[in-house]
């Protein structure tokens, strides 16, 4: 039996071998597992692939085979090429027989359909069953983009870790696709025979997480910046005097280049992890006081994993700046605004709104409002939460007063508005 599996960072690989370790994908005995691996970052050429991180060495035992996406569809970008539909089924026979795939593989595992590389593949690797593991935080929200049939006739399952216990997934439930949570104990597992494997030279009692927001357009570049160095700052003055800055991979060594200068103004020691090295090695190495991000999911897998304290920051400012409405960032960036203290400027932290417990309903709330056409049945739970709780800075009033969930007295003003611009409108000459 051939199985192909699809990941495109460490932390996707590190989830698949947990999977792999509790039996979710059978034997490995007997079967042929063949990995594809890409590279997503805006320039792959200048960052480490995937199977070339000192982490991976732990993983490549359970393969058979890893083969490179990049290569297959050099020189395009794996998150930007996709097959035209008229050379679907050319591109399928050679892809099978590039990977001697024969009849096809009896398992399809692939990442999040959202997007390509993804997308693309399972559109390719054809007349299989398809499994879909989680994004981290990302599986808790809606399903971005409607799938085709052939795609979507396939799905069997997703595989998610448990980040929020009590919460469960709103990815690909339009389709009746079961969620299944992953062991916490076989992730953690994963995460320290990893460890065995990334040098461990950085030293410090609080760590930064790191993200690629300015490159996702979220924010500006001088803001992922500034963002950072209020992270540093607030540390520091809570009296950590050595951090350890954690840059996410696809962002590049610029973030680390601007917040040294600023910890040497403060006079705080800043280590820098490895690009490659995993947020969870990072936390599970440490063992920080304190770890503070904006809405990384490693945050989530730092508490419910590693009992490691976390806080937030930044989190307004990406609720604001998000569009449209629907981008899959929402629902992680909620979860984290929400349940998540936040560290302020003097350093001391401001407890959060919600506990884990208290939290489905705003998520599916949101998740609604995102896709209330695929989730219709989510609407009286909208309803009902708004209705108690109302719009705080997670809804939209145009989203609200588009699907009609905007409190009354808002459909008032807004209906007294259109008036005033009709009759404006007919004033004019």
């Amino acid at each position: 039996m051939i199985q192909v599996f699809y990941a495109s960072t460490l932390f996707g690989a590190m989830t698949l071998a947990a999977a792999m370790d509790t039996g979710r994908f059978g034997e490995h005995e007997g079967n042929r597992r063949i990995l594809l691996v890409s590279n997503n970052a805006a320039i792959p050429e200048i960052s480490t692939p995937l199977d070339q991180t000192p982490g991976f060495a732990a993983l490549h035992a359970r393969f058979d085979e890893v083969w490179s996406w990049n290569e297959l569809v050099s020189p395009l970008h794996p998150s930007d090429w996709k097959a035209r539909v008229i050379e679907v089924p050319m591109l399928s026979r050679l892809i099978a027989t590039h990977l001697s795939l024969g009849d096809g593989p009896a398992e399809l595992v692939v990442e999040s359909l959202a997007v390509p590389p993804a997308r693309t593949i399972a559109g390719l690797i054809r007349e299989c069953p398809v499994t879909v593991y989680s994004d981290g935080l990302m599986s808790y929200g809606p399903t971005r983009n409607p799938l085709p049939l052939e795609i979507s006739g396939r799905l069997t399952r997703l595989l998610y870790l448990d980040l929020v216990p009590g919460l469960s997934p709103l990815l690909l439930s339009e389709y009746g696709v079961a969620a299944e949570a992953l062991p916490g104990e076989a992730f953690t597992s994963v995460v320290d025979q990893v460890a065995e494997y990334c040098p461990d030279d950085v030293e410090g009692d609080a760590l930064i997480l790191g993200q690629y927001l300015s490159a996702l357009d979220i924010v500006t570049a001088q803001e992922e910046a500034d963002l950072h160095a209020s992270m540093l700052r607030a540390l520091a003055a809570r009296g950590h005097e050595q951090v350890v800055f954690k840059p996410h991979p696809a962002a590049g060594r610029r973030h680390a280049q601007q917040l040294r200068q600023v910890a040497e103004d403060l006079g705080v020691r800043l280590a820098v992890a490895g690009e490659s090295v995993p947020a969870e090695v990072c936390v599970a190495a440490l063992k920080p006081s304190l770890v503070v991000g904006c809405f990384s999911t490693a945050l989530l897998t730092a508490r419910r994993y590693f009992g490691a304290p976390v806080a937030t920051m930044g989190t307004e400012l990406v609720l604001e700046r998000l569009t449209p409405y629907e981008n899959s960032n929402r629902v992680p960036v909620t979860i984290v605004d929400a349940t998540v203290p936040r560290l302020l400027p003097d350093g001391s932290l401001l407890d959060a709104a919600f506990t884990e417990a208290q939290i489905a309903p705003l998520i599916h709330s949101v998740g609604y409002c995102m896709q209330s056409t695929v989730l219709p049945g989510l609407r009286d739970t909208a309803a009902a939460y708004l209705a108690e709780a109302g719009a705080g800075p997670y809804f939209k009033r145009q989203r609200l007063s588009a699907l009609e969930l905007a409190p009354a007295e808002a459909r008032q003003g807004a209906g007294a508005l259109a008036r005033l611009r009709r009759k404006l409108a007919r004033a004019l000459p």
